[in-house]
């Protein structure tokens, strides 16, 4: 078969001073190109059905069904490295240029494309911003009116080697159009009606119809690094980014049945939104663990965008009575604090999860979000097969997670688990959130592991059993199938602050401590103002250790602790980098305040049987190297021996 001409979608990009970046640290910049190719750029492409047509050694040629989906792909793949280079010096971050051109392509019989239509993309890229997206006209015509960025003009322009003028647009990626609707503004609907409370028993059938619950592992991805966190945590001091074209927090819902016991219901709901909108393309979702953080706080919008770094906020409220429930949901402009829509939604006890959705339907028409691409994100759930255990569970995973997975609360969480898989031994939720209970011994971590793997079995769908199995599989280093669960979770919930808490922890130890960074960035900027949020800051200072960067590892032990004063993981590592970087005096001080937390170890042999416990006769030489070195910085310090 010969060549055949056509018309195509044509994205070239290219990594900016590539050769600068080469030549400073050769072999670390392409470990960390592969790593973005495997884990960011291959798979948004594959999700907007783009070919790689070639690489150019740090470059890519790729065709596209359409302009909008290689849009779409080039704003993902764009604020996706902000986030990637989020904490790292200028001179180590990599940036991409991007061109896109809609134009006359030759297709070769191997499927290599030539002509015009590339050369004109490749042209584009070239006068991009780093970071930036530069459109052709004929591109840009396409997309006109469906995106929600700033774009600048830049006129007829000429391209080397192109013979007539081109014109050009710069996407402002990060910098957000004014917002449209695609309807008038409706008043918000009031959130209370006359509608009576009701009683415990008659919402088993409600509980039943309420999908995937509530983040597993909050604290269960640093179970090993110790329980001295926050009972809450101020915003953290990092500016937020600039807010994308569909970013948002779902805060939590409130519960107006007038009994407080039930509001884990309202929890479940909050949940689910989160979660679906999180799938919708080109958006950011905060992720649960900092949106509840606002519970039963008034609610200034304008603080909260500002906070978080979103250009919208959900919030809403459910009441239950008898055989009905009431929804009551408003989307608020976090710039303006001006009420954008409201809507109220009347069902069956049975039927919240058809509200949920609808929900999200009428949102998405008022955001003029295609939808398509709406029924495209939703995602099949397994209805409960028995109404009272689904509402045992759903109560178990409340107590859990206020118990923070220890104490009373949590303990009277599992007990209700045990309970609803006496009724219904399938129970999906209670079979994952059960087997968080016993994790201290390799048997522990086997007999979960069974209950997890169980729970996949029966919804191979649920997010939460996947960041539960990653866990396991993280414990018994089984490292590449644990990075496999974690991404399956992401697909699922892409505001699923864990599993990028446990892809962190699985990088660092393989020793690949550029891309763990990179996690725990993503993890921050998804929930800021979690209670957890000082382990990712005290994880990001071993990183940084790892890599000799011992400026930035004081930075981020010290945010750690800042946050959360007695956390011991924390205070190994600001002493460490004190004692690399000769700041004995420092390091002296540092080490008498840490000495002064009640029940760390306090001896070098205390704490070498401490850190055993975090190694694995087949983790990384590099891993097992940083451990070592933080017990030596110790000894180094003043730490006693016995």
């Amino acid at each position: 078969m010969g060549e055949t001409r056509k018309i195509a979608a044509i994205l070239v990009s290219d990594v900016v001073g590539y050769s600068r970046l080469a030549g400073a640290e050769e072999e670390r910049t392409l470990a960390r190109l592969r790593a973005l190719r495997s884990d960011l750029i291959d798979p948004v492409i594959s999700v907007h059905h783009g070919r790689v047509v070639k690489r150019t050694g740090d470059g890519s040629i790729i065709e596209f069904r359409s302009v909008v989906n290689a849009v779409r792909c080039a704003i993902e793949l764009q604020n996706s490295m902000v986030e990637r280079n989020a904490g790292l010096p200028a001179e180590r971050r990599i940036e991409f240029r991007v061109g896109v051109h809609l134009g006359d392509v030759v297709e070769e019989s191997d499927g290599d494309l030539m002509g015009d239509g590339v050369n004109i993309a490749a042209r584009l890229q070239g006068i991009a911003r780093p970071g930036g997206v530069c459109l052709s006209e004929d591109a840009y015509r396409q997309v006109k009116g469906r995106l929600d960025l700033a774009v600048t003009d830049l006129g007829p322009t000429h391209l080397k080697n192109i013979a007539e003028p081109i014109r050009v647009y710069s996407l402002e990626v990060g910098a957000p159009a004014e917002a449209k609707f695609a309807s008038e503004t409706r008043s918000p609907t009031p959130q209370t009606s006359a509608l009576p409370s009701n009683k415990l028993s008659g919402l088993a059938p409600l509980a039943a119809a309420i999908g995937a619950l509530l983040i597993l592992i909050a604290g269960g991805a640093w179970w090993f690094l110790g329980a001295n966190r926050p009972a809450a945590v101020a915003s953290n001091a990092l500016p937020p980014l600039a807010a994308q074209r569909f970013s948002i927090v779902v805060l939590p819902f409130a519960n107006l049945s007038g009994d407080p016991t039930q509001d884990y219901l309202a929890d479940a709901l909050t949940d689910e939104l989160t979660t679906d909108l999180a799938r919708l393309p080109d958006t950011f979702v905060i992720a649960r663990n900092t949106a509840f953080t606002y519970k039963g706080k008034p609610v200034d919008a304008k603080a909260i965008g500002k906070d978080l770094g979103v250009r919208y906020v959900l919030e809403g409220s459910v009441q239950p009575s008898g055989d009905r429930v009431r929804v009551n949901a408003q989307l608020i402009d976090a710039g303006s604090g001006a009420h954008l829509w409201a809507d109220q939604f009347d069902a069956a006890r049975a039927g919240l999860l058809d509200t949920q959705d609808e929900i999200v339907t009428r949102l998405a028409r008022a955001l003029d979000i295609q939808l398509t691409e709406v029924e495209a994100a939703r995602i099949k759930r397994t209805p409960a097969a028995n109404p009272t255990a689904e509402d045992l569970a759903l109560r178990c995973v409340a107590s859990v997670l206020v118990g923070r997975y220890a104490g009373n609360e949590a303990q009277a969480g599992y007990d209700l688990c045990k309970q609803a898989l006496a009724l219904d031994p399938n129970n999906v939720r209670a079979l994952t959130y059960s087997s968080v209970e016993f994790r201290d011994s390799m048997a522990d971590v086997e007999q979960a592991d069974a209950k997890v793997s169980k729970a996949l079995a029966l919804d191979p769908n649920y997010a939460d059993a996947h960041v539960a199995k990653a866990w396991l599989l993280w414990r018994q280093r089984r490292l590449d199938e644990a990075i496999v669960e974690d991404e399956r979770a992401l697909a699922l919930n892409p505001a699923f602050l864990d599993a990028y808490v446990n892809m962190g922890l699985v990088y660092r130890t393989l020793g690949r401590f550029e891309e763990s960074l990179g996690f725990f960035d993503r993890a921050i900027r998804r929930s800021p103002n979690d209670p957890a949020v000082s382990a990712s800051y005290a994880i990001k200072a071993g990183d940084h250790i790892a890599l000799k960067q011992y400026d930035q590892a004081l930075e981020s032990a010290r945010r750690s602790i800042a946050i959360s004063p007695n956390y011991a993981l924390a205070h190994w590592y600001l002493i460490t980098a004190l004692v690399q970087t000769g700041q004995d005096s420092q390091a002296h001080e540092a080490l008498r305040r840490y000495l002064a937390l009640s029940g760390v170890p306090a001896t070098v042999a205390a704490l070498k049987q401490e850190t055993a416990k975090y190694v694995n006769e087949r983790d990384d030489p590099r891993y097992v190297e940083k451990w070592e070195q933080l017990v030596e910085s110790l000894r180094n310090a003043g730490l006693p021996e016995k």
